[in-house]
């Protein structure tokens, strides 16, 4: 049982209870449950409910009419980076709260350190390094203005040529951190990490759930206050999924997320949650000695530059408005084992069983005999069903040992009965194939952007069903069947 005056919260999901359990009833983690002292009641009058029944005569209301509510421009502030501003939605939105994810070492700091110095000549930037020491972020800082001379000469003697408009703070008590916002009242604070900080009015341990979710709320409110774009770094749990999501994704106005393999060199930033903008927008930098930059032409970075081989397919995915031109490779072969194997990386497993499912039951195609291995080349994440075409083009390519003609693109959705169904912003993909250089395009019927392909120089190949789209695009005939591999 919790002592007089606490309570046990679980610190995966927030879920409060008064008596300890090995496993917590919200979220079905295993100790999880941590005792925290409750918070001090709340001691200011309220009036009886019988006083709020009717408002006192002669008192104005605090509410207004809809229309009578006064119109301010939204003036947004450039990070310095256009990936960057591109996934914001244009820019950072004062009094903003942004919360930026992702793995340890993938280059969160980094990011956020070339973005301050970039803002720095243009506005006063506060950096709060909760993490490191004010001698290492010296060091970080002073290593990307070596390896980047150009942006030093660029900036030039003002604020951002020699740090002046870039403060740091290397503290954890939030009480000395709201002061000195108050004091300085920055255009930007970037908090580096909510976890890390910590109320010393709270007896639970930095980055506990009531500590993330006090410290969060005390710096919205000043940020809200003094209209400070703030953007907080949040750490990775085991699953992959940002510490305490359900106590800040819906306190934060964007939810940012930095991915990649950290042995790789390119990095991915999606945003999840945008208040101000649209979500599932991509931004794309590569790891240099110089730091992060940004990739203009992303495209290429997922394609291979050696043409076409047998098992290769070319989609257009589109993360949001930025349409992208992806290599989706596939192996089959004969298993040795009673179950088939089936792995993907980059499109969902269950996805891939069931575009193999349709595939042998719409083509004849004995692929329970056969593994499948399946891979998005440049280790993107496709989500979208646009890429089904593409997959099962890849699949019956590597079956049949069949390599694709080069400069040709594969565009649908692949529905259970075998029809082609229509994906959206297909002239904007089209577009973009035809930019790179691409000739053909499989697409589903009844699109009616024929004039519009033939002005881009591409040959548009319509079909109802994946038979007749694989026969377009491969040359496969459906039905030739197992003795003929």
């Amino acid at each position: 049982m919790a002592r007089p005056g606490s309570s046990f919260v679980c610190q995966a999901c927030g879920a409060r209870t008064r008596q300890f359990f090995g496993r917590c009833s919200g979220c079905g983690g295993w100790n999880t449950l941590v005792e925290q002292s409750e918070p001090s009641a709340d001691t200011r009058r309220r009036r009886p409910v019988a006083d709020t029944a009717a408002p006192a005569p002669g008192r104005p209301s605090r509410s207004e009419p809809i229309q009578a509510v006064g119109d301010r421009p939204l003036q947004r502030l450039a990070s310095g980076y256009g990936e960057l501003d591109r996934v914001l939605g244009g820019g950072l939105v004062p009094g903003s709260l942004v919360l930026l994810g992702g793995d340890p070492g993938i280059g969160k700091s980094t990011l956020l350190l070339q973005s301050a110095r970039a803002m720095a000549s243009r506005a006063v930037v506060l950096y709060v390094s909760a993490e490191e020491s004010a001698q290492q972020v010296k060091l970080r800082w002073r290593r990307l203005a070596e390896d980047a001379p150009g942006e030093a000469a660029e900036a030039g003697e003002g604020e951002g040529g020699d740090g002046e408009g870039l403060r740091l703070l290397a503290e954890t008590d939030l009480e000395l951190v709201l002061q000195e916002l108050e004091t300085l009242r920055p255009q930007v604070a970037i908090i580096d990490s909510i976890q890390a900080l910590h109320d010393a009015e709270l007896g639970s341990a930095p980055g506990s759930v009531s500590q993330v979710r006090d410290c969060a709320a005390a710096l919205q409110r000043i940020a809200k206050r003094q209209h400070t774009a703030l953007v907080l770094v949040g750490h990775v749990t085991k699953e992959g999924m940002l510490a305490g999501p359900k106590v800040l994704e819906h306190l934060v106005d964007a939810v940012l997320t930095f991915e990649g393999d950290r042995f790789a060199s390119h990095r991915l930033l999606r945003a999840v949650k945008n208040r101000f903008g649209a979500t599932h927008e991509l931004g794309v930098f590569e790891m240099q000695g110089a730091g992060l930059v940004e990739v203009s032409n992303p495209s290429e970075l997922f394609l291979a530059g050696d043409g076409p081989s047998p098992g290769t397919a070319t989609i257009v995915a589109c993360e949001g408005t930025r349409p992208l031109l992806v290599e989706v490779q596939a192996l089959v072969s004969p298993t040795s084992y009673a179950s088939p194997r089936r792995t993907a990386t980059g499109i969902g497993t269950n996805r891939l069983h069931q575009i193999l499912a349709v595939l042998e039951k719409h083509m004849g195609l004995p692929l329970s005999r056969f593994d499948c291995y399946l891979a998005v080349a440049g280790g993107l994440e496709v989500e979208e069903p646009a890429a089904d075409l593409g997959v099962a083009a890849a699949v019956v390519a590597s079956y049949r040992d069949l390599t694709l003609p080069a400069g040709t693109v594969l565009l649908g959705e692949l529905g259970l009965g075998g029809q082609l169904r229509p994906v959206g912003q297909l002239e904007l993909r089209l577009q973009e194939a035809a930019r790179l250089g691409f000739s053909r395009a499989v697409v589903p019927r009844g699109s009616g952007l024929g004039p519009v392909a033939a002005s881009l120089g591409l040959q548009l190949l319509e079909a109802a069903t994946v038979a007749e789209a694989l026969v377009a695009g491969l040359g496969v005939n459906p039905d030739q069947s197992e003795a003929d591999v």
